[in-house]
């Protein structure tokens, strides 16, 4: 399976879990594409990785459209969604704009990038979609209703998909993030000495992905659940 695979796909990339994919994807020999609304921060993983960056607002139809009309014939073989945006407060305060806009970040656009995929893929019978998932995919958290709502919509859509594209050859999975990922920009979190690894290695998560993305077809997962050793179910 891994032969196969040439090209991914990476659509709401960043500095955390995404150039880690990035760079795993990389050394496996693969093409790299990285979609983001402001692909210009991605310039120093571009020079890393050979990775190539375009501009994509994933919630915008036409967009997501033109970013898989302009990949070459064939591609991409991986494609992974990871964006997401979250609107906090308490529940009778929310701002109807600001979770219209969590719900279609989460969502809608997963939607919408899944389903250029998955056209892509039904004529070659093959593929890989991954979709990115959090704890807020399978509990909801007070005061944060917006993105539990996006969360368990994109996780219905990975499953909805899985059963359906499976049998037409094309592996669908939600991985289900359970914890803080560890970053730069997380630097409150720091793991103490009596709990190394307390949060999530992104490269580690990438990893994961990986296997997903070379599973056998006789034994695929639909959905994973990656939580660091102390945290709580």
């Amino acid at each position: 399976m891994a032969d196969a695979l040439k090209s991914a796909l990476i659509v709401g990339a960043g500095s955390g879990l995404s150039a880690s994919l990035a760079r795993r994807f990389a050394r496996e020999g693969l093409h790299v594409v990285v979609a983001a609304r402001h692909p210009d921060r991605l310039a120093a993983l571009c020079g890393e990785t050979g990775a190539e960056a375009v501009a994509c607002d994933a919630t915008q139809p036409a967009q997501v459209a033109a970013l898989f009309h302009a990949l070459p014939a064939g591609a991409p073989d991986i494609v992974v969604y990871n964006a997401a945006s979250r609107t906090r407060g308490p529940f009778v305060e929310l701002d109807a704009d600001g979770v219209a806009q969590t719900l279609a970040s989460c969502a809608f656009a997963g939607f919408l990038v899944g389903q250029a995929a998955a056209r892509r893929m039904l004529t070659r019978g093959r593929g890989v979609i991954l979709f990115t998932g959090a704890s807020a995919s399978v509990k909801g958290y007070a005061q944060s209703a917006p993105f539990a709502m996006g969360k368990f919509a994109l996780r219905g859509l990975a499953q909805s998909m899985a059963r359906e594209l499976a049998p037409q050859g094309i592996h669908v999975a939600h991985v289900v993030i359970d914890g803080g990922i560890r970053s730069a920009a997380r630097p409150e979190r720091v793991d103490p000495p009596d709990q190394p690894d307390s949060m999530l290695d992104p490269d580690a998560v990438a990893e994961t992905y990986w296997q997903l993305a070379t599973q056998p077809r006789s034994a695929w997962a639909w959905e994973i659940e990656l939580r660091p050793w102390v945290e709580r179910f």
